[in-house]
């Protein structure tokens, strides 16, 4: 496969200058380099969990609130109606 790299020209100096160094081809040098940062990089995706990790165990409420959510939900519909009542 053929791939077109832009580079700047600094970068481009010091790729020529290290290729005829080393008596080495441009592309031979760019697929090992490529190869190597390829191999040096995670494959898997983020987890959801490590996504939020630092947000897990913030929230406070009642442990059972995703069970027990219309009787969590009863009673605070209550609380602010009492509260507006005046009771």
């Amino acid at each position: 496969m053929t791939t077109t790299v832009k580079l700047p020209p600094d970068l481009e100096q010091s790729l020529r200058q290290h290729c005829a160094a080393a008596g080495r081809g441009i592309s031979e040098v760019m697929r090992d380099a490529l190869a190597a940062y390829l191999a040096s990089v995670p494959t898997a995706p983020a987890s959801a969990w490590s996504l939020g990790a630092d947000l897990f165990g913030r929230h406070a409420g009642p442990a059972d609130l995703a069970s027990a959510r219309r009787t969590h939900a009863g009673e605070a519909w209550e609380q602010k109606h009492a509260r507006r009542a005046g009771r």
